[in-house]
């Protein structure tokens, strides 16, 4: 009987090990504009991915002012209304493990690995990824990317917000 549940073994961690080498990466680059303002406040933002029936499947990062004293910058992410009526609301800290302080003027790059939970989960599908961003003192934009996954091939999506997101750009690979 062990002669027979050593190979089965070795079998199951080959195919295993293998599926993650084979999982998928995704690069996610986010632009925040110069928005020319006698008082400029960087945005929250919030990147989700959501199915068909714009249910959230996936929260990417939730990037918002961290440095507060008692937690003050976590009552302003009802700000990133979407978000917040889809996810943000239900969670007891907003979405631990993946949030981060908020980012300055420029191109901001996200690159999940596909051993990351936010990847590894996913099931085979059609999604969107969702980008929304508010500013105090400013105003509220939210774009929308669509997506297969896992990518049968390298593929590359892009949008441009008008205020206060500027391109945004998604690049998957098999």
């Amino acid at each position: 009987m062990k002669h027979i549940l050593k190979p089965l073994l070795a079998l199951a961690l080959t195919s295993v090990l293998g599926t993650r080498a084979q999982a998928a990466d995704m690069t996610l680059k986010v632009a925040i504009p110069r928005i020319d303002t006698a008082e400029y406040h960087r945005p929250y933002v919030a990147i989700w991915l959501e199915d068909g029936q714009k249910k959230i499947v996936q929260d990417i990062a939730i990037w918002y002012e961290q440095d507060k004293p008692q937690n003050e910058g976590r009552k302003w992410l009802k700000d990133l209304r979407q978000w917040w009526r889809v996810s943000g609301r239900n969670q007891e800290r907003p979405a631990d493990g993946i949030s981060g302080a908020t980012r300055p003027v420029g191109t901001q790059t996200l690159t999940l690995q596909g051993q990351d939970e936010r990847l590894s989960r996913l099931p085979p599908g059609d999604y969107q990824l969702v980008v929304e961003a508010a500013r105090e003192k400013g105003g509220r934009e939210l774009v929308r990317l669509p997506l297969a996954w896992p990518p049968a091939q390298p593929a590359s999506h892009e949008a441009s917000g008008e205020h206060e997101l500027g391109k945004i750009q998604i690049s998957l690979t098999p």
